[in-house]
C-alpha cells in the first residue's frame, strides 16, 4: 500500500495538484482494495467498462490491463490530461482503448452496448448515479461494482431493513457487499468509512416500465417518513393516478398492513402495491 500511496503522492506534487474533496476527489491508493474491485468486477477480456471519477487513473490502468474499452467519465477538467499520462506512464508498452469524456456522468448518456461500471465514485452521487443508469438510462449495465460510503453499501445490500435506494437496486438486480475500506485505504483519507459492492444486474427488471414507474412513486411517498408507519405517510398522501384516492385503502387492497413501516416491505410487496393501485 505504502508503494503506491508514495507513487499517487509524487504524482500529484509533480503536477501541483491540488484534491478538490467538495468532488469527493479521494484517490484509492491501496492496492489489495484495487485488486478486490477488479476481481469482483469479473472482467473479460471483450468488455466494454464505463468509470465514472476516474481522477488521475489508478483505477483506469488496472481497467485497461484486463478489458477491451474503457470509457472515463470526469467532471474536472484538470484530471483528463493527467489521467491520460498516468495511463500511458504505466501501459506505454501495451496497446489499449481509453475513451475519456469530461461531462458530468449525471448527464452523460450510457452506451447502447454491452457494458459494466466499475467505479470509485464521488458518495454524494450514489443515489442519482443508480436512479439514472437504471431509471432513466434506455441501456442498463450488466453490472455494477462501486467504491462507496459503508453506511449506503449497508443499506442498498440490506433488503430486511431496506431504503430507497435497495428498492431501486433489487428491481434491476441483485447486490453483494464484497468488502469494507477504511479511510486510510485513500488520499486524502474521507471522514467516513467505505465499502465496495457489486451488482449482478438481471437480464431483465423483475417489473415492466410502468410498474416500475408506479412503484417510485408509492415508495417516496413510503419513505419520506421513514421512521413511521405506512398509515402515517400513506394516510393523507396525495396519491398517483389510480384506483385508489385513499393510501390507506391501497394499503388494505394490497393486503399490507398499515402499521408497518416502509423499510421492512419487500420489492416484490411495493411491486404488488403498484399493481393493486392501478389495477383494471
Amino acid at each position: 500500500m505504502s508503494n503506491l500511496k508514495d507513487q499517487i503522492r509524487q504524482f500529484c506534487s509533480t503536477y501541483l495538484l491540488r484534491l478538490n474533496t467538495d468532488l469527493g476527489q479521494h484517490f484509492l491508493v491501496d492496492q489489495s482494495i484495487l485488486d478486490q474491485i477488479v476481481e469482483a468486477a469479473k472482467i473479460q477480456s471483450n468488455d466494454h467498462i464505463v468509470e465514472i471519477g476516474p481522477g488521475i487513473g489508478v483505477l483506469t490502468k488496472e481497467l485497461l490491463q484486463r478489458a477491451a474499452k474503457v470509457t472515463a467519465i470526469e467532471l474536472d477538467e484538470r484530471m483528463i490530461p493527467l489521467m491520460k499520462e498516468y495511463v500511458h506512464s504505466h501501459l506505454k508498452a501495451k496497446s489499449y482503448q481509453l475513451k475519456a469524456i469530461q461531462e458530468n456522468a449525471l448527464n452523460t448518456a450510457m452506451p447502447q452496448d454491452e457494458y459494466k461500471i466499475v467505479a470509485n465514485i464521488p458518495y454524494h452521487i450514489t443515489s442519482p448515479l443508480l436512479q439514472h443508469v437504471f431509471l432513466e438510462s434506455t441501456s442498463h449495465p450488466e453490472t455494477l461494482t462501486l467504491l462507496i460510503q459503508k453506511e449506503v453499501a449497508d443499506r442498498i445490500c440490506d433488503t430486511k431493513n431496506a431504503g430507497l435506494l435497495t428498492i431501486i437496486v433489487a428491481l434491476f438486480g441483485k447486490a453483494t457487499k464484497i468488502t469494507d475500506v477504511p479511510p486510510k485505504a485513500f488520499l486524502p483519507p474521507p471522514k467516513v468509512d467505505s465499502a465496495v459492492i457489486h451488482i449482478d444486474a438481471y437480464a431483465e427488471p423483475i417489473a415492466d416500465p410502468d410498474t416500475i414507474k408506479q412503484v417510485m412513486k408509492l415508495a417516496k411517498i413510503g419513505f419520506s417518513q421513514k421512521r413511521k408507519m405506512l398509515r402515517n405517510s400513506f394516510g393523507n398522501a396525495c396519491l398517483p393516478a389510480g384506483r385508489f384516492q385513499g393510501g390507506l385503502e391501497l394499503l388494505s387492497a394490497a393486503s399490507i398492513d398499515e402499521t408497518r413501516r416502509p423499510q421492512t416491505l419487500s420489492v416484490e410487496e411495493w411491486i404488488a402495491l403498484a399493481k393493486a393501485h392501478v389495477q383494471n
